[in-house]
């Protein structure tokens, strides 16, 4: 079928459309998803079309949220759970980490909780800093709970398609920023981006740029500037952070020999770290250079957006930090 060009927003209202008609036992709960349409407009005119059993506007608890939507896995329901923003899952961090991630180990494989929980990340274009954190890396660290961060439109669609057919709980992140950013993405309700797949976005032979999320966005603009001064730049998006598939990351840097992390988060304890660690210890010998890190800055997000737009990576910091390896 033909692609369709559209923004990340409809791609995910698009493969919830397609799992809701697809599937009965789906259905979506969260704060202001039913009768106002969703915050970021991504449920708007579900309520009419599902009804409320299936579209459940939920009280402001995202403790109750979460464990609503552990329990109803638990008994056969496939749950899409939306917390409105990254920042307030923590209010519900004992359910995702010591229930949603851990029930089907503890339980010896008796149980599962095939659930989603979906929230907006990143950067909150003058939210302030507890509104504006990008905090995957934490989720990322339990085993047990899958962690998904896509892109672009297309792969946000096939990946949130792939995560409500799941079986294992999945924590679904969406960026703010990506939400009205349009991109060609199948008319076909069967696309799927498997769970733990990495893509190549860009080949090149100069340097690998590993990314996620909004970095790739800011890894592919500065693999455009780098390529103005003859610089060919890999792109890799591991677009999940747990399963992590490293080995599209590996093979780029056997040819590459240098690699810069790109990240929305933090510097310390990072996902970054995560990555250099591992291409330290497992192509040690194909290195030439340090693995360099663009992150946002050590501070909680000022408010000013010209010292917001400071402390947040860009494609500008890429390129310098490319020039400092090679």
């Amino acid at each position: 079928m033909a692609d369709k060009n559209i923004s990340m927003r409809d791609a995910v209202r698009n493969a919830l459309l397609e799992e809701m008609r697809r599937d009965e036992r789906v259905y979506i709960m969260g704060q202001e998803v039913g009768k106002w349409n969703g915050t970021h407009k991504v449920t708007r005119g579900f309520l009419d079309e599902f009804g409320p059993r299936r579209v459940k506007d939920a009280p402001i608890s995202e403790m109750a949220i979460a464990g609503a939507a552990i329990g109803s896995a638990m008994v056969g329901l496939r749950p899409v759970a939306e917390i409105m923003t990254i920042n307030f899952a923590f209010l519900a961090l004992d359910q995702l980490i010591n229930h949603a991630a851990k029930i089907h180990y503890m339980f010896d494989g008796q149980m599962k909780v095939p659930m989603v929980m979906r929230c907006a990340t990143g950067w909150g274009n003058q939210a302030t800093a507890s509104h504006s954190q990008t905090p995957e890396p934490i989720f990322a660290h339990f085993p047990g709970l899958y962690v998904g961060c896509p892109s672009n439109a297309r792969d946000a669609k096939g990946m949130l398609k792939a995560a409500i057919r799941d079986d294992n709980p999945v924590l679904f992140t969406e960026v703010i920023a990506l939400y009205p950013k349009p991109g060609p993405v199948p008319d076909d309700e069967e696309f799927l981006v498997p769970i733990g797949k990495s893509d190549l976005k860009r080949d090149g032979d100069h340097v690998t740029l590993v990314a996620y999320g909004r970095g790739v966005d800011w890894a592919l603009e500065a693999a455009k500037m780098l390529e103005r001064d003859g610089v060919r730049a890999a792109v890799v998006d591991l677009r999940w952070l747990r399963p992590l598939d490293m080995s599209i990351v590996f093979e780029s840097f056997k040819k590459t020999n240098r690699c810069v992390v790109v990240e929305e988060s933090l510097p310390h304890f990072s996902f970054g770290s995560e990555i250099a660690a591992q291409i330290q210890d497992k192509m040690f010998d194909y290195m030439d250079a340090p693995v360099k890190r663009v992150s946002a800055l050590d501070v909680p997000l000022p408010f000013a957006a010209e010292i917001e737009l400071m402390a947040l990576p860009n494609a500008q910091k890429v390129v310098d930090a490319v020039k400092e390896i090679l």
